[in-house]
């Protein structure tokens, strides 16, 4: 006769998550290590999770690629300058692609380069439209928290999104957002309280 454990169920807490929590970050190649490796090691841990900041805000493929790579293009231009000393590899790439964003939302609003940029821009292959096709369906869910969101104040937005959209630890948000891990928390607190109704919205479940 064979003996069965019942495992204690646990209780959910409220979390917005609309993918798994992200592994713990990979090590960095030590200190001394051509920097060609260091960034290597940097765009390929953190590829996906900056593909999927930009497509919770933007449905063309073309435009999420661009924000993508603007943004290891800016990381790899100054990657000398990333001091482990400070905060991890992820929060800093994301400081970057929050930059990014924010130029991008400044030069559309102002109409600025926009005919130039599109007319310069890479061709995608279609497999590649297909990729970020699929990640920007996969981030509908995402898209619909953050129009929730921003009936919060920004930081508590930002915090909402860093943590629990795309899967920093509340130190690395402090990081990227210039306030203290304390903070971050409260903030997350008070957001989470605020967004638990709106949460729990048939339309939020995932259905189209």
């Amino acid at each position: 006769m064979s003996e069965t454990t019942t495992q204690p169920r646990q209780r959910p807490g409220f979390r917005i998550r609309n993918e798994p929590a992200h592994p713990p970050e990979p090590r960095r190649p030590p200190a001394g290590h051509d920097p060609a490796v260091g960034f290597e090691h940097l765009y390929r841990s953190q590829i996906d999770a900056v593909t999927a900041y930009f497509a919770r805000r933007s449905t063309d493929p073309q435009t999420v690629a661009d924000l993508t790579a603007d943004t290891f293009v800016e990381a790899i231009t100054s990657f000398t300058t990333f001091d482990p000393r400070r905060g991890t590899e992820r929060a800093w790439v994301f400081g970057i692609a929050r930059r990014v964003f924010a130029e991008h939302c400044d030069a559309h609003a102002r109409d600025r380069e926009r005919t130039a940029r599109l007319a310069g821009r890479r061709e995608l292959a279609a497999d590649h439209v297909e990729e970020l096709l699929d990640r920007i369906d996969a981030e509908r869910l995402g898209r619909r928290l953050l129009g929730e969101l921003t009936r919060l104040p920004d930081l508590d937005r930002q915090a909402v999104e860093l943590v629990d959209l795309a899967g920093l630890k509340a130190k690395e948000a402090a990081g990227v957002l210039g306030i203290s891990a304390g903070a971050v928390r409260m903030r997350l607190m008070r957001a989470r309280a605020r967004l638990r109704r709106a949460h729990e919205r048939p339309e939020l479940e995932g259905t189209p």
